[in-house]
């Protein structure tokens, strides 16, 4: 097996050269004259990437099957395989593929030549100078992965399985034995998180290679931007899938409570999706005015850089975090080399082609005015980039010389949050606006007439909002300060209380705002589509997601933004916790007492010892049952599960979800006199963070799989009362 995936990997590299060579040759000699033998080399690059995608899709075969079949001839397979049986055990196996970094790095080429055979397949029949260009590209990135693979040791997939895991009968050693996939990595969300963030990372390369691309053939039209949008979109909603997967298995599996603890694996992965934000905004002005070239331009370098960046910390050994790979001085240098040369390819192109991609000569792709939508995308571009950039500073930092700003330092939780919370804010105020202004300049009084009914509504909800924030989450905050500790200390370190508070209600009110500007804007779109069709309003809103499916997922997008941060308000800045020990006779299987947190108390009634997972781990769990304000509400079993062959815990926390909170209840064990050691949390309002997620999912799936223009049986008459109507072109105003 091994000898037949190190065959697939010289395949694969050897049809990425070829592939490279005949798409530079044809261009150059299509430069010169229309030749068959140009269109012949051309065709022949196109054939030879999909060649590629066959052979590292082999190679990833090779490594699936022996997961499955229990070859543990390649060490690879020996050190990430699972033994888990059970519904999911299919899945946990499957995972091993991506579990590690060489078989990561595998997986992530893969799905690069897997984009690559699109881009390929689609231009096969006649091909554009464009296309080829970027496939081109995008082909020198699948270089780099391959040749990494093949040519480094620390990074090969297939290197066999070494004597020393073998006793002299063939079997495998106890140490040998002990080997295998991280106990907490067995759990659905974290088996499909990796694999979700991989395709929004390979994704983008498609966008960056357009970019350039369109720097080389010189094409600042928007053919390059409309040729790449569609992958951009669904990148960025696969990375926003893994994100939300990640968050998922950080609540329910580590057992401390929360989804994001700005480890540096887990900012990793928020750069590209942040700076993909940016570039999406700015793919819908490139579409509709002509403007933001440049920026575009470099704003798809950028993200495809911040891709690498991720990779970078989690796989270079100089950032510390429980999520990154060993450290390798190959990923160091292949990866710092990418990055250096993605800006670079952006920025001497632009130099090379600044008259080109400038703005026209009557001025008509230009901002004219701040209060416009394209000031608003301006200065969410420039918000989004700003905060990815000081994000990835301040990971790193602790791997920086001393002399710079938090140079050697690791930063706390605290310092992101001081930066993230009213970045988002603030950012979330302009994206709140954004619908209501107008192309080049906003009229004041059609600004106020569109403002007045959602922001009737938005005040209303935003009393109701704030009614609970006075009510219960600004005592909760008091409460906590009052109890002093570490929490007490480090809340008080966020910033005095009415900031603190302050910045929450300010909160509040933008999402208040931002989710009745959305659904008004959604409900005009919808209401714009009956008028110019004639039909009844559910057949509109259907027609709508057939033909305006851009625009309804943008708006359904801001509307679950909206719901994100009001969820990210409660579950992150009033959190109410405690950690106590409560004292157990194991002669009696009573608690000494029951335990209580705010309007909870929990009431002990067993506990059990339980072999799981085919006699491979051991439960450890305590059962209590569970009243609010004296009512019975459920019962709640948190556990600790102890993988016998490693030794290794994991905590298996019990949550009891109510419409405005979660219970989050962690059982760790008994100390020396036998006491369980009990952690219990009560998240406000984090219902709504899972909710909004998956809105926000959706919306993008609309905005991405619909159709991109209205449908042709409209007459001119139509499309352009459609447009009045709603106010502004069908675009994507919130991809």
């Amino acid at each position: 097996m091994s000898t037949i995936g190190l065959m697939g990997l010289l395949v694969a590299f050897a049809g990425v050269a070829v592939s490279v060579l005949c798409l530079l040759v044809g261009a150059i000699l299509g430069r010169k004259q229309e030749s068959s033998l140009a269109e012949t080399l051309t065709w022949g690059g196109h054939v030879a990437s999909i060649l590629t995608t066959i052979a590292l899709t082999v190679c990833c075969g090779i490594l699936v099957y022996c997961f499955f079949a229990g070859d543990y001839s390649i060490e690879y397979v020996l050190k990430q395989h699972s033994s888990a049986d059970g519904a999911l055990g299919w899945l946990y196996k499957l995972s091993g593929l991506w579990a590690g970094r060489e078989g990561s790095l595998l997986f992530w080429a893969w799905l690069i030549s897997v984009f690559n055979s699109v881009v390929a397949i689609r231009d096969l029949k006649s091909p554009r100078k464009l296309d080829s260009t970027a496939l081109m590209v995008s082909q020198l990135v699948l270089a780099a992965f391959v040749g990494v693979l093949l040519f480094s040791e620390s990074n090969m997939p297939f290197t066999v399985t070494p004597d020393k895991y073998y006793n002299s009968n063939g079997t495998l050693t106890n140490a040998a034995t002990m080997l295998g996939m991280n106990s907490l990595l067995e759990h659905w969300a974290m088996a499909i998180h990796p694999p979700t963030l991989f395709v929004g990372y390979a994704g983008l390369t498609i966008p960056f290679a357009y970019a350039i691309a369109a720097l080389i053939v010189n094409d600042s039209s928007k053919e390059w931007v409309v040729r790449s949008q569609r992958y951009a979109l669904f990148s960025w909603l696969f990375l926003g899938i893994g994100i939300g997967l990640g968050s998922v298995w950080a609540y329910v599996v580590l057992g401390w409570g929360g989804y994001w603890g700005w480890d540096a694996v887990e900012n990793a992965s928020l750069l590209s999706w942040l700076v993909g934000v940016a570039l999406i905004h700015s793919f819908t002005v490139y579409r509709q005015r002509g403007a933001f070239k440049r920026w575009s331009v470099m704003c798809a370098c950028i993200t495809f850089a911040f891709v690498i960046v991720g990779t970078f910390i989690s796989r270079s050994g100089l950032v510390q975090s429980v999520h990154a790979f060993e450290g390798d001085p190959v990923s160091l240098v292949l990866f710092g080399a990418l990055i250096v040369v993605a800006l670079l390819a952006g920025i001497v192109g632009l130099i090379v082609r600044w008259k080109s991609f400038g703005p026209a000569a009557d001025g008509s792709d230009e901002v004219e005015h701040l209060l416009s939508k394209e000031g608003a995308y301006y200065f969410n571009n420039v918000i989004m980039v700003v905060f990815a950039t000081l994000l990835a500073y301040l990971t790193i930092s602790s791997a920086l010389p001393d002399f710079l700003p938090f140079g050697g330092q690791t930063v706390s939780s605290g310092t992101f949050n001081a930066i993230a919370r009213p970045l988002g804010v603030v950012y979330l105020a302009i994206l709140a606006i954004c619908p209501l202004l107008a192309w080049g300049a906003t009229l004041r009084a059609k600004f106020l007439k569109q403002a007045r009914i959602p922001a009737i509504c938005a005040v209303v909800l935003f009393v109701v909002l704030a009614v609970y924030w006075g009510t219960y989450l600004v005592p909760s905050y008091d409460a906590i300060i009052a109890a002093g500790g570490t929490t007490a200390e480090e809340l008080a370190s966020d910033g005095p209380a009415w900031y603190y508070n302050g910045l929450a209600l300010v909160g509040f009110f933008v999402a208040s705002v931002l989710f009745f500007n959305s659904l008004f804007m959604l409900g005009r779109t919808i209401g714009a589509y009956k008028k110019a069709h004639g039909c009844g309003a559910l057949a509109a809103f259907g027609g709508c997601l057939r033909n305006n499916a851009a625009r309804f997922g943008g708006f359904l997008s801001h509307a679950a933004m909206a719901v994100i941060l009001v969820g990210l308000i409660g579950s992150s800045m009033y959190v109410t916790e405690k950690v106590a020990y409560i004292g157990y006779d194991e002669s009696t299987d009573t608690a000494a007492e029951n335990f209580t947190i705010k309007d909870y108390e929990l009431e002990y009634t067993s506990n059990s010892v339980t072999e799981v997972n085919g006699g491979n781990d051991i439960l450890y769990t305590v059962n209590y049952d569970v009243y609010k304000d004296g009512n019975y509400i459920g019962s709640v079993s948190p556990a600790v599960q102890l993988a016998q062959k490693t030794q290794q815990q994991k905590l298996v926390a019990s949550v009891i979800s109510l419409p405005g909170e979660d219970l989050f209840v962690v059982y760790r064990g008994v100390n020396n006199d036998g006491a369980f050691s009990m952690d219990v949390r009560v998240n406000p309002l984090i219902s709504l963070v899972w909710v909004g997620f998956g809105l926000l999912m959706v919306g993008v799936c609309v905005a991405t799989l619909g159709r991109r223009r209205a449908s042709r049986k409209l007459t001119d008459s139509q499309r352009t009362a459609a447009d009045a109507a709603a106010g502004e072109s069908a675009s994507v105003d919130a991809a």
